[in-house]
C-alpha cells in the first residue's frame, strides 16, 4: 500500500514537472528580442549603444541560460530590468533566439 501511493505520488510530481518545463521558441524569441531589444543591441545582435554587449561577437553568452535569465530580469546599466514585464518562459525564448547569432 505504502509503495503504491510513493509510486502515484511520483508520477503526480513527474507530469507536474514535465508539463511545467517546455522548450524554448526562438520564433517567438525574435520577435520579444526586435520588440524590447534590437533599438540597443541591434536587429542581428551588432551592438548599436556604447557599453550593449554585441551578441554577434559572443559577449556575454558565455554564460547559462540561468545566469542570462536573472540578468534580464534585473536589467543592468541602460538595460532595464525585464522582471514583470517579461515571464520567465519568453526570457529563455529570447535567449535561444541570440543564440542564435
Amino acid at each position: 500500500m505504502i509503495l503504491k501511493n510513493i509510486c502515484f505520488t511520483v508520477v503526480i510530481l513527474a507530469v507536474f514537472f514535465v508539463n511545467s518545463l517546455k522548450a524554448s521558441d526562438v520564433n517567438n524569441g525574435r520577435e520579444i528580442y526586435h520588440k524590447h531589444c534590437a533599438m540597443c543591441h541591434g536587429k542581428n545582435g551588432q551592438s548599436l549603444m556604447a557599453g550593449a554587449p554585441d551578441f554577434n561577437r559572443g559577449q556575454g553568452l558565455f554564460k547559462s541560460d540561468h545566469s542570462l535569465l536573472e540578468r534580464i530580469q534585473s536589467g543592468e546599466n541602460a538595460c532595464p530590468a525585464y522582471r514583470g514585464i517579461l515571464t520567465e518562459q519568453k526570457i529563455f525564448d529570447v535567449i535561444a533566439y541570440i543564440r542564435t547569432f
